[in-house]
């Protein structure tokens, strides 16, 4: 670990968009502006900022912000010292339009959202945030599905449309750190660019996997604040923090000031802990996103099923967001099934 303790690598704090999932995304202009401006104080460097599902993800479709996110941007911003604020972008969710006011309101970089066998349709965002002069961040969502091989032709891709940092991004917590270490070792192998990773804690190993993708050399890890995000939450950037230093790993972050941010002001508005519960497990142990869980549990309701069964079926045939229609049709087949047995 020798060449781990003498690296530096950068952390950004999702609290603020991946926090937006189990905050159903009612985030408050004055809770914004709290936890950014102690984030800030601690010295985190980048902190993200929009609806948990990016630019433009208010909508029915995955639910509507109490505050709008321009306006969230804007608060962030006014407080910043030296963080530098980054907003998520789902190519085919958020536009040129939502770009544009985002960069208006305070955006610096731009983290670009695919599925991690989708990259090809992120060019156009990659080059149009490079004529604005964004840095830019390449998200490969749901990593755990495809090999370090197929995962690298995509990160390709990524860094040929001018991303200057890919991401493997564990969406579904169910990587281990073995495997966390291989794609991010095959990634700093054969790119470029810098390589970052984004960990879930579904199966109660997002530290040990964001140590294994610092270990095989990643330059970026994210983090949320009491691990404040979807799912069983991601790596609580106060835990990240504290085991870096101890690694002598520089990180820039003041551990105490990121301790008592997390305690004393993301922790009052957190409307429960995300935690690893059967629900989290099953997500991670599944490898599907946690946006399926209360349909499996319906459906399994419906069909006499253990929504458990039904959620791994999911996963063994890589179901993915945008799919959760498909739930009743595996659910029929395996009713079909129990009822033969």
């Amino acid at each position: 670990m020798t060449e781990a303790r003498q690296k530096a690598v950068r952390i950004t704090d999702t609290s603020l968009r991946d926090g937006s999932h189990p905050m159903s995304h009612q985030f408050t202009a004055e809770q914004v502006r709290n936890v950014v401006q102690a984030l800030d104080e601690a010295g985190v460097p980048v902190i993200e900022v929009t609806h948990g599902d990016g630019l433009a993800g208010s909508s029915i479709q995955y639910g509507f912000s109490k505050t709008p996110e321009m306006d969230l941007i804007s608060e962030a911003a006014s407080v910043c010292e030296q963080a530098r604020i980054a907003a998520l972008l789902l190519p085919g969710i958020g536009t040129l339009k939502e770009l544009r006011e985002a960069v208006e309101r305070g955006v610096q970089i731009l983290r670009i959202a695919t599925h991690c066998t989708e990259a090809d349709i992120s060019q156009e965002h990659f080059e149009i945030a490079k004529e604005m002069d964004l840095e830019t961040v390449g998200f490969l969502m749901m990593s755990h599905m495809r090999p370090p091989e197929d995962l690298l032709e995509q990160a390709k891709l990524m860094e040929s449309y001018g991303a200057d940092c890919v991401y493997i991004v564990d969406s579904a917590g169910a990587m281990l750190p073995r495997e966390a270490g291989e794609k991010v070792k095959v990634f700093k192998e054969n790119l470029d660019t810098q390589v970052g990773y984004h960990a879930h804690n579904n199966l109660g190993v997002g530290i040990g996997n964001s140590l294994a993708a610092l270990e095989a050399g990643a330059d970026q890890l994210d983090g949320s604040l009491r691990g404040l995000g979807a799912g069983a939450g991601n790596a609580p950037t106060e835990l990240l923090a504290a085991v870096l230093d101890k690694m002598g790993v520089e990180t820039g972050i003041d551990v105490f000031k990121l301790m008592d941010a997390a305690e004393y002001v993301i922790a009052p508005m957190m409307p429960f802990q995300p935690m690893t519960d059967r629900d989290a497990i099953t997500i991670g142990y599944a490898g599907v996103y946690s946006t399926f869980l209360l349909h499996a549990k319906r459906a399994g309701e419906r069909y006499g099923l253990d929504p458990r069964d039904l959620l791994v079926e999911l996963g063994r045939r890589e179901a993915v967001a945008g799919q959760e229609d498909w739930i009743i049709d595996v659910a029929l087949e395996l009713a079909k099934k129990k009822g033969a047995a």
